[in-house]
């Protein structure tokens, strides 16, 4: 099962971006998603996550008023609003299709990925 996320690029720091995630309506229908990311020489941490039906979402601290996760299930698709960009969330972002409906934070807790996206906010 492919993931396709989409979106990333080159922002100055203080601007904006939107995250998207798509895939087969099977891959999302009962399944919570999260969005992850890894920068250079660092382990992949999470982000944000949000639950089966968009009823619940879990975000990090470090993203926390910055990054919104959504979802729209008659689209197949999950974005990541991203806000405010500073020059340490340069990474890149994959997005992750969960083992349950759960807004998980683990990565352990997710089984299928995407590619990954790159952003990079220049100071």
């Amino acid at each position: 099962v492919q993931l396709q996320a989409s979106g990333g690029g080159l922002v100055q720091a203080g601007g904006s971006l939107r995250l998207s995630c798509a895939a087969p309506r099977r891959t999302f229908s009962n399944n919570g998603v999260g969005w992850f990311r890894q920068a250079p020489g660092k382990e992949r941490m999470f982000v944000a996550s949000i639950s089966w039906n968009g009823g619940s979402t879990s975000v990090a601290d470090s993203v926390k008023g910055r990054f919104t996760i959504s979802r729209d299930n008659a689209k197949n698709t999950v974005y990541l609003q991203m806000n405010s960009l500073k020059p340490e969330d340069t990474a890149v972002y994959y997005c992750a299709s969960g083992r349950s409906g759960g807004a998980a934070t683990r990565a352990g807790l997710y089984n299928y990925w995407g590619q990954g996206t790159l952003v990079t906010v220049s100071s």
